[in-house]
């Protein structure tokens, strides 16, 4: 839990606001703009401020000036820092002044401000002289309107750093899909071309969509989950529906678009007559040739049967890699149960025990077993017969042992088993 929440600026905070602008002075340093410019930008244009429980503790103000925004003011109170609540801060304030149709955010810093992170991590370039920050906004209005429709959304910037574990898929992600994305020119003087479609495949809950947001994420591009299920309502049909989907798609600037369990829509194709589904997978295998030309889009489908699927999907030309994401090692499994650990107990879990108990466990199913012991852990504290037992602060590793034990996981040792036989004879990375 952070402890804190963010919401918009009230009339009410101005009182909150002059405390942070005079801790702000006695840190040394002088605002680029000036109080009464603050305090009016917070009454007429965009502001949000970070509380805990009736305390303001931060506060960000823009000014919008056509499709230039500018951050007015930033602050957190001293004692709250290096919480991530001004990179929370900006984060809101960007989404607040979406409407306003941006292309670019920017904010002017005194040349002794030293407190530049939160910027940094929301992706601002620093400027000379002033330190002028500058963040070029990836999805513009007439963007935005058109995401809405296709049912996309834009990701906080941050899932990338928050996938726990799993180093050597990030890497190879990174390496190979993120990358060449991102720097397409240098990519292009190698003689590289960036990837355009891909498919991940292992067992159910190893991260495959978390890992297809987080490319979004990173590359701060658009991110489209198309869903089959929902598209067979449409009244032109399944492969109607999906034709007309990646032509809206076409429309966007840059975009990952997802499809989840695409054995659902690209089964092997057998028996006479055709069926309605092989109809469906015809469409798919052209929409993706059509799609591959496109500049600054990626495909990222996800498989838990990748035998399933039909050769001619997976065919060369199609998909640029085909890439496994298997069960966390004992590294990974650390790294996750380090993300779900109690601060109020962190240092008092015995990682290891629960790393060494939890093989074979997907990420989801530690996410399952941590968030049963905390649980559990809570009733006990809460519902404890008397008061005989000391008050605890947090669960103990007893109680994620005892929850780690009861948890029935996902993958079997004959599907994991599966899974190596898939990788030698199908991944392609």
């Amino acid at each position: 839990m952070t402890g804190w929440r963010l919401r918009d600026f009230h009339s009410d905070d101005l009182d909150g606001i002059l405390a942070l602008w005079e801790e702000v002075k006695q840190d040394g340093t002088e605002p680029v703009y000036g109080l009464s410019e603050v305090l009016a930008s917070c009454e007429k244009d965009d502001a949000v401020v970070a509380v805990i429980g009736e305390k303001l503790v931060g506060a960000v103000v823009g000014r919008a000036a056509h499709a230039q925004g500018w951050i007015v003011f930033l602050a957190t109170s001293k004692e709250y820092q290096s919480q991530g609540i001004g990179s929370s801060l900006l984060m809101a304030l960007e989404a607040k002044m979406a409407p306003h149709g941006l292309s670019k955010l920017s904010a002017l810093m005194p040349d002794t401000e030293s407190r530049i992170d939160a910027f940094l991590s929301r992706g601002f370039e620093v400027k000379k002289n002033l330190r002028y920050f500058e963040r070029h906004i990836p999805i513009q209005r007439e963007e935005l309107r058109l995401l809405s429709e296709l049912g996309g959304r834009i990701l906080p910037r941050d899932l990338w750093d928050g996938v726990g574990g799993m180093q050597k898929e990030k890497e190879l992600l990174e390496r190979r899909l993120v990358m060449p994305l991102a720097k397409a020119q240098l990519a292009e003087q190698f003689g590289v071309a960036p990837p355009r479609a891909v498919v991940l495949f292992g067992p159910p809950g190893t991260g495959k969509t978390t890992f297809a947001k987080a490319i979004a994420s990173r590359l701060e591009w658009s991110f489209v989950e198309v869903f089959p299920s929902r598209l067979a309502a449409d009244p032109r049909g399944l492969a109607g529906a999906l034709r007309e989907t990646f032509l809206k798609i076409s429309e966007l600037e840059h975009a990952v678009v997802f499809i989840d369990e695409v054995e659902e829509i690209a089964a092997q194709r057998s028996g006479e007559p055709p069926s309605a589904m092989q109809g469906v997978t015809n469409e798919l295998l052209k929409i993706i040739p059509v799609f591959r030309d496109q500049p600054d889009r990626l495909l990222v489908c996800a498989t838990n049967f990748i035998r399933a699927l039909d050769s001619a999907f997976l065919r060369h030309g199609r998909f640029d890699y085909v890439i496994p994401i298997g069960l966390p090692d004992a590294e990974a499994r650390l790294s996750i149960w380090e993300r779900y650990i109690p601060r109020a107990v962190d240092g008092q879990v015995d990682l290891a025990a629960l790393v060494a108990a939890s093989d074979g466990f997907s990420p989801a199913d530690i996410e399952y077993a941590a968030r049963k012991a905390s649980q559990n852990a809570l009733e006990n504290a809460v519902y404890a017969p008397d008061d005989t037992e000391p008050r605890r602060t947090g669960p103990v590793t007893g109680d994620y042992i005892s929850a780690i034990a009861s948890t029935r996981t996902t993958v079997s040792a004959e599907s994991a088993e599966e899974f190596l036989e898939d990788i030698d004879s199908l991944a392609r990375i």
